[in-house]
């Protein structure tokens, strides 16, 4: 990381894109100001002009300068939980590129803690536009080696400054302060519990109505590895004769994990699962596994996070006969 950074920033400033890690996950990056720079991000993911990029900026000043409309809630919860893993979504200033916005008007933003990721905003200058550095519904990266094997092939001479392993392993939350209450539109590390110690909140908002996206993440299909993926609760064993194949993972939850081949523990606590999850999805999705079977998710708050992802990447891609989409 530190050997790639004065490169990066340079590369950043000269309208090219950038991998770099997070204390979430890797993200794709580009001056957050360039639309054109931006749009290379959405051709290089494969991603939907509908869904906006979240940018990442050095600090709170910074952030107060790409909005229109800086509202107390938004002092507030920045003054809290930046440096971290919360994109707080405000109206956006005119000088905010509409591609990032996805056509809409608001943007979201987020001080990250990682020290490489803060060093190359600082480096470059600019604030960073930066989704995660996968293609568009494919698996997360949370290690350099993720984004090789996962967009290397999508992207010339991509420069990926390795910082290691994201230690939250999960996207950030992200919530809309643009009205009186927090609207959390995506959960992440920092639970709506977390926030509601803090202000008033409106949790799970919907966001499928009309009208531009506010935030990433709410494609029905995402996170989601190339094989189908089996989701059992707590309490719920796997079908030994599903899991007979030798093409089968098994990625476990709780104690006590089967042995064998094949089996990945991801845990106990949430927070330990959050952390491993998208690393044992890679594992078993780069193995060639033709089924992955996530056992003993638990429910309740605290699981909200890694239920939401787990839920996505569930979802079966659906089959496209003659050019016409089937479920």
């Amino acid at each position: 990381m530190d050997a790639g950074l004065e490169e990066a920033a340079t590369r950043l400033r000269g309208g090219q894109l950038v991998a770099f890690p997070t204390e979430t996950v890797y993200g794709l990056g580009a001056n957050a100001l360039n639309a054109n720079a931006v749009a290379a991000i959405f051709t290089a993911k494969g991603r939907p002009s509908t869904n906006p990029v979240i940018v990442h900026v050095a600090d709170i000043a910074a952030a107060r300068a790409l909005s229109a409309d800086w509202t107390p809630l938004a002092e507030v919860l920045a003054q809290r939980f930046w440096p971290g893993p919360l994109t707080l979504v405000v109206r956006a200033a005119l000088d905010v590129p509409s591609i990032v916005m996805a056509g809409g008007t608001t943007v979201g933003i987020r001080i990250p803690a990682h020290r490489g990721a803060r060093a190359l905003i600082a480096a470059a200058g600019c604030p960073i536009a930066a989704p995660s550095a996968n293609r568009s519904e494919a698996i997360s990266p949370t290690q350099a080696e993720h984004v090789a094997g996962g967009l290397g092939a999508w992207v010339d001479d991509l420069l990926i400054l390795d910082g290691g392993e994201c230690h939250i392993g999960i996207e950030s939350t992200v919530v809309d302060v643009t009205g009186e209450s927090a609207v959390v539109l995506r959960l992440g590390d920092v639970s709506a519990a977390d926030i509601a110690e803090v202000v008033a909140v409106v949790a799970a908002a919907d966001v499928s109505g009309a009208g531009p996206v506010r935030s990433p993440g709410q494609a029905l299909r995402h996170y989601a590895p190339h094989c189908p993926v089996d989701v059992l609760p707590a309490g719920v064993q796997p079908d030994p004769d599903a899991m007979s194949g030798t093409d089968v993972w098994l990625l476990w939850i709780g104690e006590n994990p089967p042995m064998g081949e094949r089996i990945l523990p991801l845990g106990v606590q949430p927070k330990e699962v959050a952390a491993k999850l998208y690393a044992g999805l890679h594992l078993a999705d780069d193995a060639g596994a033709q089924r992955i079977v996530i056992a003993g998710l638990p429910n309740g708050a605290d699981w909200a996070a890694v239920t939401d992802r787990l839920r996505r990447a569930a979802v079966t891609k659906p089959l496209r006969l003659n050019g016409v989409e089937k479920k």
